[in-house]
């Protein structure tokens, strides 16, 4: 599952992509608004969306999708193009015109600058090649990856995640708890973060802390299993292990 597994929303991704690249927008759709749910930073997710929102005619959506992107990466051009766009389309002429000269200000100032689309594949790239590492046991090997992947993309939880798992793995509690306790500063929301980190306490011997991070878990997504499942290593048989409708 995506929202337990961090390598499965970067597969999730990879897939919608796949899918819009080849027209199908309800498949990418359901796709990449899975990788939504898990308040995921991935900017051109919410640039693909806005695109497809565009063309169905949604345009306060797709300006939404747009505006997202932009608030994650700043110097992402292509959407704020996108949204240059949107806003015309919108009737926000004024608006438009003020996001265009930036963009274009942007552009200019950062010419060999990488676009973050060959940025995100790259660092994806590099996650694939820390998790190849990582299930040989080559933890070494596998955290220079992970740490190359953010060096391009320090916004990728998902990554963060891995990595943080890793050290974990490989014994280091303290450097795991480091990573997670940022993606959890980063995104308080992300699911897998704040579950992972609830792992990493455990190991520390942090239970009250890992119960903490697994109930937030919970709080957002409430069927979350594995959260459920780990909470019940902490917790005395018959307590309530989450929020109840």
């Amino acid at each position: 599952m995506a929202d337990s597994d961090p390598s499965g929303l970067r597969e999730l991704v990879k897939r919608g992509r796949a899918h819009y690249l080849a027209g199908e927008h309800k498949e990418a759709v359901d796709c990449l608004t899975q990788v939504l749910r898990e308040k995921a930073a991935y900017a051109d997710v919410y640039d693909m969306l806005g695109i497809i929102y565009h063309q169905e005619g949604r345009l306060s959506e797709a300006e939404e999708m747009f505006r997202e992107a932009l608030r994650i990466n700043p110097a992402y051009t292509e959407a704020a193009l996108n949204l240059v766009v949107t806003c015309n389309d919108l009737g926000k002429y004024a608006e438009a015109k003020s996001i265009y000269e930036r963009a274009m200000a942007a552009s200019k100032r950062a010419p060999r600058e990488l676009d973050p689309f060959a940025k995100g594949k790259i660092a994806n790239m590099h996650a694939e090649v820390g998790e190849a590492y990582r299930a040989v046991g080559l933890y070494a090997d596998a955290i220079l990856e992970y740490e190359r992947a953010l060096a391009l993309c320090p916004a990728f939880l998902d990554i963060r995640t891995e990595l943080g798992d890793t050290r974990r793995e490989m014994g280091d509690a303290a450097g795991a708890i480091r990573e997670l306790e940022h993606v959890r500063a980063e995104n308080a929301r992300f699911v897998a973060g704040r579950v992972h980190l609830g792992l990493a306490y455990y190991a520390a011997g942090r239970r009250e802390d890992a119960a903490a991070e697994w109930r937030a878990a919970l709080a957002e997504a409430p069927e979350h299993r594995p959260a459920r499942m780990y909470l019940s290593l902490v917790q005395p048989a018959g307590k309530s292990s989450g929020p109840t409708g």
